[in-house]
């Protein structure tokens, strides 16, 4: 699993739009470094900010997380 492949996909345009103001979803460093917070506000269902992700894809994000956060 990594970054290019696997997370960034997760995340679409429409939601890098709307957090470029604080981060970029689709900069491997910039997840990385957001990663406990980005998770915690897709637990909470406010991110992203149109519909909650699906239970796949949270799992997905978590297992990279897990896994050490692989580029």
């Amino acid at each position: 699993m990594n970054f290019e492949t696997d997370i960034k996909p997760l995340f679409r345009e429409i939601d890098r739009d709307e957090m470029k103001w604080a981060f970029d979803l689709w900069s491997y460093a910039d997840v990385k470094a957001n990663a406990e917070a980005i998770i915690e506000q897709i637990y909470a269902r406010a991110m992203p900010c149109d519909e909650p992700w699906s239970e796949d894809k949270v799992e997905k994000l978590v297992a990279w997380f897990e896994a050490g956060m692989p580029p």
